[in-house]
């Protein structure tokens, strides 16, 4: 009986519950609980956080990316200067989002640990912290609309390869710049 006592205690212990159990010691003094403190600072600095993988990963390049890959890309000034002014709004409005996101985290956040929260207000927060998310992924998403749309289906190639996720598609594959997804 103990065997199996010893069994059922170690399967526990590996199981991806406790696994999360056991490493949350220490996130209750964040600033706000569900959010790590990179997090926090990439959504007030308006970085990506990974919110344009959907983009990125089927052959839309990043403004980002585009910009530190620019030599390696051949890109031409004036694919250069719609890079820098893509990179900029994108910037400008995920800060001004990412700020809202972090606001109503901070007011979920509050209202467990001052014991005001109820069904109606989980409800209500979480409805919003998802339509601030989702308002903040669009602006990171169309950014790689803008990079496809100017880079040419070679360069797109490139970047692919050069970011190390290339595929085996031919580039006419990645469609042509300025080509609308459909």
């Amino acid at each position: 009986m103990r065997f199996i006592a010893a069994i059922l205690v170690s399967a526990f212990a590996c199981s991806p519950a406790f696994a999360q159990v056991a490493t949350q010691g220490g996130m209750q003094n964040r600033e706000i609980k569900a959010l790590p403190a990179a997090e926090l600072a990439g959504l007030l600095a308006g970085r990506g956080l990974g919110l344009a993988q959907a983009a990125e990963l089927n052959h839309y390049p990043g403004p980002t990316h585009v910009l530190e890959l620019r030599a390696e890309l051949g890109l031409t000034e004036q694919q250069l200067a719609a890079a820098h002014a893509s990179l900029a709004r994108t910037v400008a409005e995920a800060r001004v989002i990412g700020a809202q996101l972090v606001q109503k985290e901070r007011e979920l956040d509050a209202a467990f640990r001052d014991a005001s929260i109820t069904p109606a207000i989980v409800t209500r927060l979480t409805a919003e912290i998802a339509e601030v998310k989702g308002r903040l992924r669009a602006v990171h998403l169309l950014a790689h609309l803008d990079m496809r749309a100017m880079l040419t289906p070679q360069q797109i190639e490139a970047y692919d390869k050069l970011r190390g996720y290339a595929d085996d598609a031919p580039a006419a594959h990645h469609g042509h710049a300025g080509t609308k997804p459909g």
